[in-house]
């Protein structure tokens, strides 16, 4: 189970829930969640979590943060791993199985997306997409070439456990059944 060290804070609104590690000098703002319930989240030293930031863990893909990274507010990471001092911007978005390099910067409502791999130094301009290993950058008007990518990455199989084509009837049936404990 995890542990939130001595030298960490969080704030009194931020809830942390499940299997959760803090490392010392780190820091978690009003209105953030930590979810580690489905799966473990691991947070280095002197990390700032903003506000309404989520961290979700997930079996297969725990969430691991290294040291020295900022999560800006209202960002989502859901079973990804974050290497050290990388920057994460507002509202952006870190799917299951991602890996984000050493001292790269995902900007503004950016995207890296699911089992892609974004190198060290790597920057993710405002608003666009992160697909591939290693990740090829794609603005938002390039949707058709972004498919060509984005399909082989197996979505579903990675977030959801289900082949391409399974019905939201039964992906929702499976996601309520995960979430059950939550009320």
């Amino acid at each position: 189970m995890g542990h939130i060290s001595s030298k960490a804070s969080v704030a009194s609104t931020a809830v942390i829930t499940g299997d959760v590690t803090l490392g010392p000098g780190s820091r978690v703002l009003h209105g953030a969640v930590l979810d580690g319930d489905n799966g473990p989240i691991s947070i280095g030293s002197d990390v700032v979590v903003m506000e309404h930031a989520l961290l979700r863990g997930r079996g297969s893909h725990p969430t691991t943060v290294g040291d020295a990274v900022l999560i800006g507010p209202h960002t989502h990471l859901n079973g990804t791993t974050v290497s050290d001092e990388v920057f994460i911007a507002t509202g952006a978005s870190l799917f299951p199985g991602s890996r984000a390099g050493r001292g790269a910067e995902l900007r503004i409502n950016s995207v890296l997306h699911v089992n892609s791999v974004l190198r060290p130094g790597a920057v993710v301009p405002i608003g666009w997409i992160a697909a591939g290993d290693p990740a090829e950058l794609f603005s938002p008007d390039r949707h058709d070439e972004l498919w060509e990518v984005q399909q082989t990455l197996d979505f579903p199989g990675t977030v959801y456990g289900v082949p391409r084509g399974t019905s939201m009837r039964e992906i929702m049936r499976r996601q309520s059944d995960l979430y059950r404990h939550v009320i």
